[in-house]
């Protein structure tokens, strides 16, 4: 099921076989066809990839994986009583769908 909160920090925390090479990421998860809410600071996102899950309640969940810096300057921004809030919209994570070779081997 997807969070009820959007948690600053790294969700995950992965080394390779030789513990030489490790890598994080920030996972999203969404039941449906929206936006990712990014919170309130952009900054926030400082793992190096990030998984959106979408439909993750359904039999056949759907992925989207990028290296953070690749979505860094797709994120939109907005304002509403005095606050600030960011998010990316579907159309700006569908072109990284499975690319699970972003990551890398272990």
């Amino acid at each position: 099921m997807p969070t009820s909160r959007n948690a600053k920090g790294i969700d995950i925390l992965g080394y390779d076989q030789t513990g030489k090479r490790t890598i994080t990421v920030q996972v999203k998860a969404l039941s449906k066809r929206n936006p990712v809410p990014l919170g309130a600071e952009p900054k926030n996102l400082i793992a190096k990839f990030i998984i959106i899950a979408r439909h993750v309640a359904a039999e056949t969940p759907e992925f989207f994986i990028a290296r953070t810096s690749d979505i860094r300057d797709r994120i939109h921004e907005a304002h509403k009583d005095g606050k600030t809030s960011y998010w990316l919209q579907p159309k700006d994570y569908e072109g990284f769908r499975d690319q699970w070779a972003t990551i890398g081997n272990g």
